[in-house]
């Protein structure tokens, strides 16, 4: 029976011990190589610990042990008999905040670390902002070096208690926070229980990992499918092969192929192609190994209609009776991931689904002072890191959902047109209710 797939993020301050727990999950997981292990404990002797440094099984890159800092998003992948995981592991650095929304974007958990001496910090309420605008589901507040503490529980409590009123600022419901306290160096609760916290009767990090609900909030929502391909075989000699020819006479075939964004899909359904609009019946829905009952968000699929309708790569397949905006003019939140800053009216690329268009973006209004969580003037232009909100101009009508309501429909890019460079991640909306700055 296959195992299901839980994809979480890593987030905190610099030196609060992200790598150091990342390294711990997966040697306890036995996730790493002998010979893997053996470098890590060459390396800490080199650099005179009595213990191995279970950061450098993350921190791989030379660049990365020289500076003492991680530098990028590293994704890790690793599973228990229980379940499959993919980690993506972000820096801590204040200057590298974009990573944590790369990081993030996908992430149906997100472990966010507090050093127990410190606190809650700016970068812990920096990071918890953007984790609650892009609709991370839930949170585990990782409260580490509880060693370093002498295991003190009061100060578990109060740390507890001030997280959690940060998180239900941000719209985090209480039963959506897990605080677990721990300490990755020695390996308090991270996958073994341990036994200098009696008070603390939650589950351990690992163990919390394996039992929350994977399912995810797309699941739910109404179908959307990008097109991403159009299947039709010629009809010759070299498109009659044993693999094509079981679909069938290949001169009337015409799938739609993509990956399913949010719901599902059965045959019999009642579809709209966007941005065309037209309505159409679900004949099929197929995959390589044959048909399915049911394609489910997250699935790679093709798509059979009832209708002969011109459909292109960059349409969007929605559920009739539960159809988005089809809009040329787009209300946003931008991330700002680049160096080079936006401009008033910059002409760019939108990327959304697997549709490109071009736009021209607005000055921004506003924008988020991570630190208070307050809206600030943006000053007509958005610099790295900054989160702020505008209007965006397409060529080309959009369908697109809040992104408080579909990630995958409410999300977009926007490019440089003469590089190829990522500029921003849009979301569609204001996901964050956010009071202005007095």
């Amino acid at each position: 029976m296959a195992k299901d797939l839980l994809r979480f993020a890593t987030a905190g301050s610099v030196d609060d011990g992200k790598s150091t727990l990342v390294g711990r999950l997966l040697y306890d997981t036995k996730s790493v190589l002998a010979d893997q292990i053996e470098a890590v404990q060459r390396a800490s002797v080199d650099k005179g610990l009595s213990t191995p440094d279970l950061s450098l099984l993350v921190d791989g890159l030379r660049a990365e042990r020289e500076q003492g800092i991680t530098i990028d998003v590293a994704y890790r992948y690793f599973g228990t008999p229980t379940r499959e995981f993919v980690l993506a592991d972000t820096p801590g650095h204040v200057q590298y905040t974009r990573n944590t929304v790369t990081g993030a974007s996908t992430a149906e958990l997100a472990v966010l670390l507090v050093d127990a001496r410190n606190g809650i910090v700016e970068q812990t309420r920096r990071h918890a902002a953007v984790l609650a605008m892009l609709r991370v589901p839930r949170l585990v507040l990782a409260i580490n070096k509880i060693d370093l503490v002498g295991y003190d529980e009061e100060t578990l409590r109060a740390i507890e208690k001030e997280f959690t009123g940060l998180a239900r600022s941000l719209g985090f419901a209480d039963d959506a926070v897990q605080t677990i306290p721990v300490s990755a160096l020695v390996g308090d609760n991270v996958v073994e229980r341990s036994a200098h916290t009696p008070w603390y009767g939650g589950p351990t990090l690992l163990g919390h990992l394996e039992t929350v609900p994977v399912v995810g909030p797309e699941v739910a929502k109404p179908f959307r499918m990008p097109v991403q391909y159009v299947i039709r075989p010629r009809d010759s000699a070299d498109a009659r092969s044993a693999e094509a020819s079981r679909w069938g006479a290949l001169h009337d075939y015409r799938g739609y192929a993509g990956q399913i964004a949010a719901g599902a899909v059965v045959p019999g359904d009642r579809v709209v192609v966007l941005p065309e609009g037209r309505e159409t019946t679900v004949t099929h829905v197929e995959t390589a190994d044959g048909p399915l009952a049911e394609g489910t968000a997250g699935r790679s699929v093709t798509i059979r209609l009832a209708d002969d309708i011109d459909i292109a790569r960059g349409d969007l397949l929605v559920a009739a009776e539960a159809q988005p905006v089809v809009t040329s003019e787009i209300d946003a939140t931008l991330c700002w991931l680049s160096d080079k800053p936006l401009r008033a009216n910059a002409r760019l690329l939108l990327k959304h689904g697997t549709r490109t268009t071009q736009v021209i973006v607005g000055a921004p209004e506003s924008k988020i002072d991570t630190d208070t969580l307050t809206d600030i003037e943006a000053e007509g232009t958005l610099g790295l890191n900054d989160i702020g909100r505008a209007t965006l101009r397409t060529a080309d009508p959009l369908p697109v959902d809040e992104y408080a309501d579909i990630r995958a429909t409410g999300s977009f890019l926007l490019i440089d047109p003469p590089s190829g460079n990522t500029l921003a991640a849009g979301l569609v909306g204001t996901p964050l209710a956010l009071s202005p700055a007095e």
